[in-house]
């Protein structure tokens, strides 16, 4: 009788240590579920955020090329001349402050004219954007671009007649 006893005990923890590891394997594949959908919300967070900093610098751009200094409109030479405008005396602002790359979170890389003027910036990020289409008017250049460093915000001077 005492046989018939540890066996069925054995046979019970041998059951219980199945359920253990099946549930151990469970929770794993739910966390790691869960990570990448937390991975993915927190990149479309940042690639909004790197549309609206994109926008930022173009709408500085298109603002330091529209103030003329005497007869010239002009590009800066540095991010650093949007904060503040060295061609006047006084404080010019045309961007409240310098933003990094959101995808990345350093400098952005930036995209100048033949006379090495800042005409936009873009990031370094390889990522593959979620957003394919349907930008604002402003950023239709972006549409159906493959990876974040094609994405480029760049003020385009209009044509003089």
């Amino acid at each position: 009788m005492s046989m018939i006893y540890r066996f069925s005990v054995s046979g019970q923890r041998g059951a219980i240590l199945l359920l253990l590891l099946v549930m151990v394997v469970i929770l794993g594949l739910s966390a790691g579920m869960a990570g990448q959908t937390w991975s993915s919300t927190m990149q479309r967070a940042r690639e909004a955020e790197m549309l609206w900093r994109g926008e930022r610098y173009q709408q500085a751009l298109a603002s330091y090329y529209a103030v003329k200094h005497g007869s010239l409109q002009m590009l800066p030479a540095k991010l650093e001349h949007l904060l503040r405008d060295p061609r006047f005396p006084g404080v010019v602002r045309h961007i409240r402050k310098l933003y990094n790359d959101p995808m990345t979170g350093e400098d952005w890389e930036l995209v100048t004219d033949p006379a090495e003027r800042i005409i936009g910036v873009r990031s370094s990020s390889e990522l593959e954007p979620f957003r394919k289409d349907g930008f604002p008017k402003a950023l239709d250049k972006l549409q159906g671009k493959d990876t974040y460093n094609e994405w480029e915000f760049v003020f385009t001077p209009p044509k003089k007649s």
